[in-house]
């Protein structure tokens, strides 16, 4: 009996170090991702002030670095890589990544302002492109990632810009369809939104 308790002992013993290495190495993880992240985020923070100092190529350098590394893109960095785009002069570029920002903030983004204005400059410049047929320069778009919604995990769908309704015309007037990618309050989940843009999206059979 006691040679029963004492294997039963060490069994435990073994089982509780196992435990607590598996948490060690999960704690490890964790705070190697935490590391990484702040320095990919101090690297943006370095691509917005090169990109305040005129500096667009090294910014744009440093956002691209980010963008290939960072797991979930922050919200703001759509914004910095759109307005840095458009100094570039890849307004296609620019115009997806600040669309993407509207997008994820609405009207109550920090940049909303700054962001519309960009948009309309960068979308008239598209439009002077195509008329020219200009050669396409390399695009980094936005659709190639995961974007970080923020805290509230929920965005505005773009299909129905929220209304949750898709107005279409027909020949004996406008037809109205539910949207078959929202919730009934007109949002998408961060996964669905980024699933979306991607074509991955598939739409609900009513």
């Amino acid at each position: 009996m006691k040679q029963v308790f004492s294997l039963l002992l060490f069994s435990i013993s073994i089982f509780s170090l196992a435990q607590a290495d598996k948490n060690a190495a999960q704690q490890l993880r964790a705070d190697q991702e935490q590391a990484k992240r702040a320095s990919l985020l101090r690297t943006m923070d370095q691509g917005i002030e090169e990109m305040n100092q005129g500096m667009y190529t090294e910014a744009d350098e440093k956002f691209v670095y980010v963008l290939n590394n960072i797991k979930g893109v922050p919200s703001d960095l759509t914004f910095y890589f759109g307005k840095n785009s458009f100094y570039l002069n890849k307004f296609k570029q620019s115009t997806d990544w600040l669309n993407k920002y509207i997008q994820l903030k609405g009207t109550t983004g920090q940049h909303y302002s700054e962001a519309l204005e960009l948009l309309k400059k960068a979308e008239a410049e598209v439009l002077v492109e195509r008329s020219k047929e200009a050669t396409k320069v390399k695009q980094v778009l936005s659709q190639s990632y995961d974007i970080d919604c923020g805290p509230t995990g929920k965005v505005i769908c773009p299909v129905c810009k929220g209304t949750t309704v898709i107005i279409k015309k027909g020949a004996f007037g406008n037809e109205y369809k539910s949207c078959q990618y929202c919730d009934k309050h007109g949002q998408l989940t961060c996964d669905e939104y980024n699933q979306l843009v991607r074509g991955e999206l598939k739409p609900r059979q009513n």
